[in-house]
């Protein structure tokens, strides 16, 4: 499992530092996370089942005593005991530990499935995360950059080249921005929750995210053929598997039982007599055997497991589809997200183009704080939509590596 974190982490991470603490994260939230120990308890059952089905059938003892005795050449018959073990066929003991161990190796497959989807969970939670962060450091700098405006709409003011009305509307702006910044703090806090009960600690643990991160210059080669390599695909193998190992179990099972067990009967004397066999006890080793004659039982059950096989195969080509289909939306999607960025990068720096501009013109005494307003917006915006940009990248990415590696 820590090489599939290793595999998940690789693209996502700038740096080693900043690798080493998602991966942390990750390996703390497999050892704590409440359904990670559920399908370890599930695992360790199936795998005890194979010593479970490592048995006989009970070994039948029985004593019976004559009321009547029944008188024989050599005495009267008083008391009888017998003990019999049926055994079943040969090899069907090995064939229940193979299917029950079958059975198991299926249920591990859950269990890697569930460490995925947990570290896949708790990576595209940490991204969202970084994202809020870095959006209340934008509105920060946002909010400093409206009061260096206020400062300036004052001094206009003072000189009759700007209004009252520019110095509220600047404030009615830095308003708005601390707004929206407190309801990110509660977004934050609220995603923090979901993040440390991923992780089953108390909700309110502070999390540390990334300070900043960027895109890598290209997106990493994929893979595709290591999609049929996918644990939720090899658990469609595991279980077709187990049918056939029933199948196996079926065929040892319908063969006949063989029994094994002993009499032995006290015998009275017989009065006034004397003969070399006078109240000799009987002693009678038996051998029985159990024939399957109505044997419809075990056909049904041959019929039975070539239907599960199909049903298994066709919900293995339907999973298999659907996870293509959902590799395909995240590569798209990743690209758009690298689009998005590329095209926000431009944006901004346009933005702050018509910034210095702004700047210069309030040199000559004839800012318009209208559009001080206006290009202020438009930098947020693309810084915002920037950012945006970076989460759903790192998130796709995220899926990616959790259906190709």
């Amino acid at each position: 499992m820590k090489k599939v974190i290793f595999l998940i982490l690789g693209l996502l991470v700038v740096g080693v530092t900043k690798a080493q603490q998602l991966e942390t994260y990750i390996l703390e939230a497999e050892k704590n996370n409440p359904e990670i120990q559920a399908f370890e308890l599930k695992y360790n059952i199936a795998s005890e089942k194979v010593n479970e089905v490592n048995f006989l059938p009970n070994t039948e003892v029985s004593a019976g005593y004559f009321v009547s005795e029944p008188e024989t050449r050599t005495g009267a018959q008083e008391v009888r005991l017998s003990v019999k073990q049926m055994l079943p066929w040969f090899g069907t003991i090995t064939a229940r530990e193979n299917y029950a161990g079958s059975l198991a190796d299926a249920q591990y497959e859950d269990l890697v499935i569930a460490k995925r989807r947990l570290a896949l969970s708790v990576s595209q939670s940490y991204y969202k995360l970084y994202a809020i962060r870095a959006k209340q450091r934008v509105l920060d700098e946002n909010i400093e950059l409206l009061e260096t405006y206020e400062r300036l709409a004052l001094t206009s003011v003072e000189v009759g080249n700007a209004s009252a009305v520019d110095v509220l509307r600047l404030q009615i702006r830095q308003n708005e921005l601390e707004q929206r910044k407190e309801v990110l703090e509660q977004d934050y806090l609220a995603e923090q929750s979901l993040f440390n009960n991923l992780l089953n600690r108390d909700e309110t643990i502070a999390v540390e995210v990334f300070d900043t991160l960027s895109l890598p210059e290209q997106d990493p080669i994929l893979e595709r053929g290591k999609l049929e390599l996918h644990p939720e695909l090899i658990k469609y193998d595991k279980l077709y598997e187990s049918v056939d190992k029933s199948e196996i179990l079926n065929q040892k099972e319908s063969a006949p039982n063989l029994g094994f067990g002993l009499d032995y009967v006290t015998v009275a004397e017989r009065p006034n007599m004397d003969f070399s066999d006078n109240g000799k006890d009987i002693v009678m080793p038996m051998v029985s055997l159990s024939i399957p004659i109505f044997n419809n039982k075990y056909k049904s059950r041959t019929r039975q497991n070539k239907l599960k096989q199909q049903e298994i195969t066709a919900q293995k080509d339907e999973r298999r589809n659907r996870l293509e289909t959902l590799l395909e939306q995240a590569v798209n999607n990743r690209v758009s997200s690298r689009i998005s960025f590329n095209t926000q990068t431009k944006n901004i720096k346009k933005a702050n183009d018509g910034e210095e501009i702004l700047i210069k013109s309030y040199e000559t005494g004839t800012i318009d704080f209208n559009d001080v307003l206006d290009i202020q917006e438009l930098q947020l915006k693309f810084q915002i939509n920037q950012i945006e940009s970076i989460k759903n990248y790192y998130i796709q990415s995220t899926i990616i590596n959790y259906l190709s590696n």
